[in-house]
Protein backbone atom coordinates (compact mmCIF):
# COMPACT_ATOMS: atom_id res chain seq x y z
CA UNK A 1 0.00 0.00 0.00
CA UNK A 2 1.46 3.37 -0.99
CA UNK A 3 2.05 6.14 1.61
CA UNK A 4 -1.09 8.17 2.27
CA UNK A 5 -3.39 5.52 0.80
CA UNK A 6 -6.80 5.25 2.49
CA UNK A 7 -7.60 1.81 1.13
CA UNK A 8 -7.80 -0.82 3.85
CA UNK A 9 -5.66 -3.88 3.22
CA UNK A 10 -6.75 -7.18 4.85
CA UNK A 11 -4.15 -8.43 7.30
CA UNK A 12 -2.68 -11.92 6.97
CA UNK A 13 -3.51 -14.50 9.62
CA UNK A 14 -0.36 -15.07 11.65
CA UNK A 15 -1.95 -16.82 14.63
CA UNK A 16 -4.80 -19.10 13.49
CA UNK A 17 -7.17 -20.21 16.23
CA UNK A 18 -8.38 -23.42 14.62
CA UNK A 19 -7.45 -26.43 16.74
CA UNK A 20 -6.18 -24.30 19.62
CA UNK A 21 -7.28 -24.18 23.25
CA UNK A 22 -8.54 -20.63 23.89
CA UNK A 23 -9.35 -19.31 27.35
CA UNK A 24 -11.81 -16.45 27.62
CA UNK A 25 -11.19 -14.96 31.07
CA UNK A 26 -14.37 -13.18 32.14
CA UNK A 27 -16.64 -15.25 29.89
CA UNK A 28 -19.79 -14.33 31.80
CA UNK A 29 -19.40 -10.61 31.25
CA UNK A 30 -20.81 -8.70 28.30
CA UNK A 31 -17.57 -8.65 26.30
CA UNK A 32 -16.39 -12.09 27.38
CA UNK A 33 -19.68 -13.74 26.42
CA UNK A 34 -19.57 -11.95 23.06
CA UNK A 35 -16.05 -13.30 22.47
CA UNK A 36 -17.28 -16.81 23.30
CA UNK A 37 -20.08 -16.42 20.74
CA UNK A 38 -17.62 -15.17 18.13
CA UNK A 39 -15.14 -17.99 18.74
CA UNK A 40 -17.79 -20.61 18.01
CA UNK A 41 -16.98 -20.33 14.30
CA UNK A 42 -13.19 -20.51 14.69
CA UNK A 43 -12.83 -24.26 15.18
CA UNK A 44 -11.10 -23.87 18.53
CA UNK A 45 -11.68 -25.38 21.95
CA UNK A 46 -13.11 -22.66 24.20
CA UNK A 47 -11.99 -22.77 27.83
CA UNK A 48 -13.92 -21.01 30.59
CA UNK A 49 -13.73 -20.89 34.38
CA UNK A 50 -16.41 -19.29 36.55
CA UNK A 51 -15.77 -17.67 39.91
CA UNK A 52 -16.90 -20.87 41.62
CA UNK A 53 -13.98 -22.64 39.95
CA UNK A 54 -11.26 -19.98 39.75
CA UNK A 55 -10.66 -16.81 41.78
CA UNK A 56 -8.71 -14.53 39.44
CA UNK A 57 -7.54 -12.45 42.39
CA UNK A 58 -5.53 -15.35 43.81
CA UNK A 59 -2.16 -15.69 42.11
CA UNK A 60 -1.50 -19.31 43.05
CA UNK A 61 -4.97 -20.34 41.83
CA UNK A 62 -4.48 -18.64 38.47
CA UNK A 63 -1.02 -20.17 38.02
CA UNK A 64 -2.33 -23.65 38.85
CA UNK A 65 -5.36 -23.36 36.54
CA UNK A 66 -3.34 -22.17 33.54
CA UNK A 67 -0.67 -24.82 34.13
CA UNK A 68 -3.33 -27.55 34.32
CA UNK A 69 -5.50 -26.43 31.40
CA UNK A 70 -2.70 -25.31 29.06
CA UNK A 71 -4.43 -22.67 26.93
CA UNK A 72 -2.72 -21.69 23.68
CA UNK A 73 -4.30 -18.23 23.75
CA UNK A 74 -6.05 -16.03 26.30
CA UNK A 75 -8.57 -13.23 25.87
CA UNK A 76 -8.39 -11.09 29.03
CA UNK A 77 -11.94 -9.78 29.27
CA UNK A 78 -12.20 -10.16 33.06
CA UNK A 79 -12.42 -6.86 34.93
CA UNK A 80 -14.32 -4.92 37.55
CA UNK A 81 -16.31 -2.35 35.57
CA UNK A 82 -18.90 0.34 36.24
CA UNK A 83 -20.05 3.86 35.48
CA UNK A 84 -19.17 7.24 36.99
CA UNK A 85 -21.08 6.60 40.23
CA UNK A 86 -19.49 3.20 40.82
CA UNK A 87 -15.99 4.50 40.04
CA UNK A 88 -16.42 7.43 42.38
CA UNK A 89 -17.81 5.28 45.20
CA UNK A 90 -15.36 2.37 45.06
CA UNK A 91 -11.99 3.75 43.87
CA UNK A 92 -9.91 1.22 45.85
CA UNK A 93 -11.86 -1.71 44.41
CA UNK A 94 -11.53 -0.49 40.85
CA UNK A 95 -7.78 0.01 41.18
CA UNK A 96 -6.85 -3.05 43.26
CA UNK A 97 -9.15 -5.68 41.75
CA UNK A 98 -8.20 -4.85 38.17
CA UNK A 99 -4.47 -4.65 38.94
CA UNK A 100 -4.50 -8.04 40.65
CA UNK A 101 -6.50 -9.78 37.91
CA UNK A 102 -4.29 -8.58 35.07
CA UNK A 103 -0.97 -9.17 36.83
CA UNK A 104 -1.97 -12.68 37.86
CA UNK A 105 -3.05 -13.71 34.35
CA UNK A 106 -0.17 -12.08 32.45
CA UNK A 107 2.55 -13.49 34.67
CA UNK A 108 1.02 -16.97 34.79
CA UNK A 109 0.61 -16.94 31.00
CA UNK A 110 4.32 -16.21 30.60
CA UNK A 111 5.35 -18.87 33.12
CA UNK A 112 3.23 -21.51 31.36
CA UNK A 113 4.34 -20.52 27.85
CA UNK A 114 0.93 -19.41 26.55
CA UNK A 115 1.31 -18.61 22.85
CA UNK A 116 -0.68 -15.38 22.73
CA UNK A 117 -2.58 -13.07 25.08
CA UNK A 118 -4.92 -10.19 24.23
CA UNK A 119 -5.46 -7.68 27.04
CA UNK A 120 -8.72 -5.76 26.81
CA UNK A 121 -8.52 -2.19 28.06
CA UNK A 122 -10.74 0.87 27.92
CA UNK A 123 -10.86 4.25 26.21
CA UNK A 124 -10.67 5.93 29.62
CA UNK A 125 -6.90 5.35 29.53
CA UNK A 126 -6.54 8.52 27.48
CA UNK A 127 -6.01 12.05 28.87
CA UNK A 128 -9.14 14.09 29.59
CA UNK A 129 -8.14 16.76 27.07
CA UNK A 130 -6.56 14.56 24.41
CA UNK A 131 -6.90 15.88 20.83
CA UNK A 132 -9.92 14.40 19.03
CA UNK A 133 -10.17 11.85 17.56
CA UNK A 134 -7.80 10.19 20.01
CA UNK A 135 -4.93 8.27 18.45
CA UNK A 136 -3.01 5.48 20.19
CA UNK A 137 0.04 7.69 20.78
CA UNK A 138 -2.00 10.00 23.04
CA UNK A 139 -1.46 7.60 25.95
CA UNK A 140 0.27 9.24 28.95
CA UNK A 141 0.37 12.70 27.36
CA UNK A 142 -1.85 14.43 29.95
CA UNK A 143 -4.00 14.11 33.11
CA UNK A 144 -6.86 11.62 33.21
CA UNK A 145 -10.58 12.23 33.73
CA UNK A 146 -10.89 12.34 37.57
CA UNK A 147 -14.24 10.51 37.69
CA UNK A 148 -12.71 7.21 36.53
CA UNK A 149 -8.96 7.63 36.98
CA UNK A 150 -8.68 4.60 39.30
CA UNK A 151 -9.99 2.25 36.63
CA UNK A 152 -7.96 4.04 33.95
CA UNK A 153 -4.70 3.68 35.88
CA UNK A 154 -5.31 -0.05 36.30
CA UNK A 155 -5.94 -0.43 32.57
CA UNK A 156 -2.86 1.62 31.67
CA UNK A 157 -0.87 -0.71 33.92
CA UNK A 158 -2.31 -3.67 31.99
CA UNK A 159 -1.12 -2.24 28.68
CA UNK A 160 2.34 -1.60 30.08
CA UNK A 161 2.42 -5.06 31.62
CA UNK A 162 1.75 -6.67 28.23
CA UNK A 163 4.41 -4.44 26.66
CA UNK A 164 6.93 -5.20 29.39
CA UNK A 165 6.54 -8.97 29.04
CA UNK A 166 6.84 -8.60 25.27
CA UNK A 167 10.03 -6.53 25.66
CA UNK A 168 11.72 -8.57 28.41
CA UNK A 169 10.48 -12.09 27.70
CA UNK A 170 9.52 -11.98 24.01
CA UNK A 171 5.89 -12.82 24.77
CA UNK A 172 3.31 -12.28 22.04
CA UNK A 173 1.07 -10.19 24.29
CA UNK A 174 -1.07 -7.48 22.68
CA UNK A 175 -3.67 -4.96 23.86
CA UNK A 176 -6.95 -3.70 22.41
CA UNK A 177 -8.64 -0.51 23.64
CA UNK A 178 -12.39 -0.55 23.01
CA UNK A 179 -14.61 2.50 23.19
CA UNK A 180 -17.87 2.59 25.21
CA UNK A 181 -19.45 -0.83 24.76
CA UNK A 182 -23.05 -1.99 25.03
CA UNK A 183 -25.13 -4.96 23.97
CA UNK A 184 -26.37 -8.39 24.97
CA UNK A 185 -25.32 -9.22 28.53
CA UNK A 186 -25.03 -5.58 29.59
CA UNK A 187 -25.50 -4.39 33.19
CA UNK A 188 -28.79 -2.53 33.59
CA UNK A 189 -28.47 -1.80 37.32
CA UNK A 190 -29.00 1.97 37.63
CA UNK A 191 -26.52 2.17 40.54
CA UNK A 192 -23.59 0.69 38.63
CA UNK A 193 -24.37 0.72 34.91
CA UNK A 194 -22.93 2.74 32.07
CA UNK A 195 -24.92 5.37 30.20
CA UNK A 196 -26.41 3.19 27.44
CA UNK A 197 -28.03 0.46 29.57
CA UNK A 198 -29.06 3.09 32.14
CA UNK A 199 -30.91 5.05 29.46
CA UNK A 200 -32.58 1.91 28.11
CA UNK A 201 -33.85 0.97 31.56
CA UNK A 202 -34.95 4.50 32.44
CA UNK A 203 -36.87 4.89 29.18
CA UNK A 204 -38.50 1.47 29.52
CA UNK A 205 -39.63 2.04 33.11
CA UNK A 206 -40.85 5.54 32.29
CA UNK A 207 -42.90 4.13 29.40
CA UNK A 208 -44.49 1.49 31.62
CA UNK A 209 -45.24 4.06 34.33
CA UNK A 210 -46.71 6.55 31.89
CA UNK A 211 -44.22 9.16 33.14
CA UNK A 212 -43.99 12.61 31.62
CA UNK A 213 -40.18 12.69 31.57
CA UNK A 214 -36.88 10.97 32.26
CA UNK A 215 -33.81 12.63 33.75
CA UNK A 216 -30.27 12.29 32.44
CA UNK A 217 -27.07 13.25 34.24
CA UNK A 218 -25.33 16.51 33.34
CA UNK A 219 -26.10 18.88 30.50
CA UNK A 220 -26.52 16.24 27.80
CA UNK A 221 -23.92 17.97 25.62
CA UNK A 222 -20.90 15.66 26.06
CA UNK A 223 -20.25 13.47 23.04
CA UNK A 224 -19.59 9.76 23.31
CA UNK A 225 -18.70 6.95 20.93
CA UNK A 226 -20.42 3.57 21.20
CA UNK A 227 -19.65 0.10 19.85
CA UNK A 228 -21.72 -3.05 20.09
CA UNK A 229 -20.10 -5.81 22.15
CA UNK A 230 -20.40 -8.31 19.29
CA UNK A 231 -18.48 -5.96 17.01
CA UNK A 232 -15.85 -5.57 19.73
CA UNK A 233 -15.56 -9.35 20.02
CA UNK A 234 -15.12 -9.65 16.27
CA UNK A 235 -12.34 -7.03 16.39
CA UNK A 236 -10.62 -8.86 19.26
CA UNK A 237 -10.61 -12.16 17.36
CA UNK A 238 -9.34 -10.31 14.28
CA UNK A 239 -6.46 -8.80 16.27
CA UNK A 240 -5.63 -12.09 17.97
CA UNK A 241 -5.25 -13.71 14.54
CA UNK A 242 -3.54 -10.90 12.64
CA UNK A 243 -1.77 -8.45 14.98
CA UNK A 244 1.53 -8.79 16.83
CA UNK A 245 3.15 -5.55 17.93
CA UNK A 246 4.09 -3.39 20.91
CA UNK A 247 1.48 -0.63 20.62
CA UNK A 248 -2.13 -1.11 21.69
CA UNK A 249 -4.92 -0.79 19.10
CA UNK A 250 -8.08 1.32 19.40
CA UNK A 251 -11.34 -0.53 18.77
CA UNK A 252 -14.24 1.77 17.97
CA UNK A 253 -16.80 2.97 15.46
CA UNK A 254 -15.11 6.28 14.66
CA UNK A 255 -18.40 8.14 15.20
CA UNK A 256 -19.88 9.87 18.26
CA UNK A 257 -23.19 11.32 19.47
CA UNK A 258 -24.25 13.69 22.25
CA UNK A 259 -25.71 12.14 25.40
CA UNK A 260 -28.97 13.99 24.71
CA UNK A 261 -28.97 12.68 21.15
CA UNK A 262 -28.38 9.18 22.45
CA UNK A 263 -31.24 9.59 24.95
CA UNK A 264 -33.54 10.70 22.15
CA UNK A 265 -32.54 7.71 20.02
CA UNK A 266 -33.09 5.29 22.91
CA UNK A 267 -36.47 6.81 23.77
CA UNK A 268 -37.61 6.51 20.16
CA UNK A 269 -36.58 2.85 19.97
CA UNK A 270 -38.09 2.02 23.38
CA UNK A 271 -41.29 3.91 22.58
CA UNK A 272 -41.13 6.54 25.33
CA UNK A 273 -42.53 9.87 24.15
CA UNK A 274 -42.00 12.02 27.27
CA UNK A 275 -39.56 14.85 27.88
CA UNK A 276 -35.83 14.44 28.46
CA UNK A 277 -34.76 16.52 31.49
CA UNK A 278 -31.12 17.30 32.31
CA UNK A 279 -29.81 17.29 35.89
CA UNK A 280 -26.96 19.82 35.76
CA UNK A 281 -26.04 19.16 39.40
CA UNK A 282 -24.51 15.87 38.20
CA UNK A 283 -21.11 15.74 36.44
CA UNK A 284 -20.75 15.59 32.67
CA UNK A 285 -17.40 13.86 32.71
CA UNK A 286 -15.16 14.36 29.70
CA UNK A 287 -16.84 16.68 27.16
CA UNK A 288 -15.79 14.57 24.19
CA UNK A 289 -14.13 11.20 23.84
CA UNK A 290 -13.88 9.96 20.28
CA UNK A 291 -11.14 7.50 19.47
CA UNK A 292 -9.43 7.28 16.12
CA UNK A 293 -10.33 3.98 14.47
CA UNK A 294 -7.90 4.48 11.59
CA UNK A 295 -5.24 1.99 12.69
CA UNK A 296 -7.67 -0.92 12.87
CA UNK A 297 -9.49 0.25 9.75
CA UNK A 298 -6.25 0.26 7.78
CA UNK A 299 -5.70 -3.32 8.90
CA UNK A 300 -8.97 -4.25 7.21
CA UNK A 301 -11.54 -4.30 10.04
CA UNK A 302 -14.64 -2.18 10.58
CA UNK A 303 -17.83 -2.62 12.67
CA UNK A 304 -20.97 -4.10 11.14
CA UNK A 305 -23.84 -2.98 13.40
CA UNK A 306 -25.28 0.52 13.23
CA UNK A 307 -26.09 2.29 16.50
CA UNK A 308 -29.91 2.18 16.08
CA UNK A 309 -29.80 -1.52 15.17
CA UNK A 310 -27.54 -2.30 18.11
CA UNK A 311 -29.77 -0.40 20.55
CA UNK A 312 -32.87 -2.19 19.25
CA UNK A 313 -31.18 -5.57 19.72
CA UNK A 314 -30.04 -4.61 23.22
CA UNK A 315 -33.54 -3.42 24.19
CA UNK A 316 -34.97 -6.70 22.94
CA UNK A 317 -32.49 -8.58 25.14
CA UNK A 318 -33.37 -6.35 28.11
CA UNK A 319 -37.11 -7.04 27.85
CA UNK A 320 -36.86 -10.74 26.98
CA UNK A 321 -33.91 -11.93 29.02
CA UNK A 322 -32.67 -9.45 31.62
CA UNK A 323 -36.09 -8.73 33.15
CA UNK A 324 -36.78 -12.45 33.50
CA UNK A 325 -33.74 -13.13 35.71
Amino acid sequence: MSPGSSVAMPSDVIFPLEGKRVWVAGHRGMVGSAIVRRLASEGCEILTAGRDVLDLERQSAVEAWIAANKPDAIFMAAAKVGGILANDTYPADFLYNNLVIETNIVDAAWRSGVGKVLFLGSSCIYPKFAPQPITEDSLLTGPLEPTNEWYAIAKIAGIKLAQAYRKQHGCDFISAMPTNLYGIGDNFDLNSSHVMPALIRKAHEAKLAGADSITIWGTGTPRREFLNADDCADACVFLMKTYSDFEHVNVGSGEDITIRGLAQMVCEIVGFTGEIVTDTSKPDGTLRKLMSAEKLKMMGWSPRKTLPAGIAETYKYFTERYLSY
